[in-house]
């Protein structure tokens, strides 16, 4: 008998659960470093209180205006929020620094220039890429436009690079993954498609993979995509786990060594790939979206061995997917959240919930916070019978994903960006 196969999310989600728990909102370790939370799960800290209501007058911290027009989810660090964001034409794209106790703006500043934007779809923006953040650093992404890293204290540039070049069609959409001394960046353009790994401190190139699936009979439009990557431990090795057009790829974090692939149809996706207990779920994107169950361990084309379950209904392009426990929950870009077995695929319920959607759900304790983009946010069960807790709204819709630090959400609108937060209470020293 072979040895059990060991698979962990790097980092560990539970740990880093309970630090971002213990940390709230102060310094130390980035208590929201990634889009997609500590875990790259979407899981926030699970002992945080969150308000269930909240409104333009109703438990709000602080709002801030954030200018131009950009769709990057907030991501914190040692008390400071980072964000980007461009000028709808896409010729200035800016850095934006506040302060995470005040909402006061430390750093609005323009890193690149861009003479000759490409084209972007009208649901797109020229910031939508989301930062990534740890103590010391942080590093934004403006697609084929260029990637800088600055020193989070001083805001000094440390390095950048304008020569991870590709044809988005549509804007630019994957973020960086930040994993040890690499930050990988998928580039997946209508003209080219690789997976780079640079060095976190100088941005040098470490390895550089092109996709090994053959697209050249494909349309330039059906070539693209715009997922960000994970990284998981598979008997003692990281892996990289890189959703492309046609196709989803792990590579060795190590060497950029290719080990194993499913191929699908389906490009455009930017849901991200998600792990749980061995298995990697992952969505194709269009045409038609369907949700995949992989299971972790293979060599080589694994579509046919690996491939546990596969659904196709009611399922995103854009927001991720998130786990509670054995329960699998999407929200499609119709606003219908449907929660499945995670083991069978089976569907447990399917209910419209939002209007039409982006933003990928965040996990607190029980709870699930969802926003659309019309302003609405609402909170539900994490459970397999559907119970709405509350609703809420705000005066601008969300194409940010949500982040949760402490007791408060994080939630960028396309105008501001709001701390949601219950009042302190006078007894808690807070």
């Amino acid at each position: 008998m072979s040895a059990p196969l060991a698979v962990t999310l790097s980092p560990l989600p539970w740990i880093l659960t309970l630090c971002a728990a213990l940390a709230g909102g102060g310094d130390g370790d980035a208590p929201w470093p990634d889009f997609r939370g500590p875990g790259r799960d979407g899981h926030g800290p699970a002992l945080a209180t969150l308000p269930l209501t909240w409104s333009e007058g109703e438990n709000l911290r602080w709002k801030t205006t954030v200018h131009g027009r950009g769709w990057s989810s907030p991501v914190v660090a040692e008390g400071r929020v980072w964000l980007t964001t461009a000028d709808p034409k896409g010729r200035r794209l800016s850095a934006l620094c506040l302060d995470l106790e005040t909402g006061e703006i430390l750093l609005d500043r323009v890193l690149f220039q861009v003479e000759r934007p490409q084209k972007r779809n009208a649901l797109n923006s020229y910031a939508s890429p989301s930062p990534v953040v740890e103590p010391g650093r942080v590093w934004l992404y403006f697609g084929n436009e260029g990637i800088a890293c600055l020193d989070s204290e001083t805001f000094e540039v440390l390095w950048s690079r304008r020569d991870l070049n590709c044809d988005h069609l549509e804007g630019p959409g994957s973020s960086p993954l930040l994993h040890g001394e690499r930050l990988f960046v998928n580039v997946d353009g209508g003209d080219v498609q690789y997976v780079i790994a640079l060095d976190k401190r100088t941005g040098r190139t470490l390895w550089k993979r092109d996709r090994s699936v053959p697209l050249e009979r494909l349309p330039a439009d059906l070539r693209k995509a715009f997922s960000t990557p994970i990284v998981v431990e598979v008997d003692g090795s990281w892996q990289l786990v890189s959703s492309g057009s046609q196709a989803t790829f792990a590579y060795d974090a190590e060497d950029g060594a290719e080990l194993w692939s499913v191929r699908h149809r389906g490009f455009s996706m930017a849901s991200r790939p998600l792990l749980g207990d061995g298995v990697v779920y992952l969505n194709t994107g269009f045409l038609r979206p369907e949700l995949w169950a992989v299971r972790l361990g293979g060599q080589g084309d694994v579509t046919r061995t690996h491939r546990l379950w596969k659904v196709s209904k009611r399922l995103p392009t854009m927001a991720s997917p998130v786990l509670a426990e054995d329960l699998l929950f999407v929200v499609s870009d119709a606003g219908v959240v449907t929660c499945l077995d995670a083991k069978s695929g089976r569907v447990r319920w399917s209910e419209r919930v939002l209007g039409q959607t982006c933003a990928s759900p965040v996990l607190v304790g029980e709870r699930l916070y969802l926003f659309d983009r019309e302003g609405t946010g609402v909170v539900i069960a994490a459970a397999d019978e559907y119970e709405k807790l509350a609703a809420s709204e705000l005066d601008a819709g969300c194409m940010a994903s949500p982040a949760v630090v402490g007791d408060a959400l994080l939630v960028r609108t396309v105008t501001h960006l709001y701390r949601i937060e219950a009042p302190a209470d006078p007894d808690s020293g807070r």
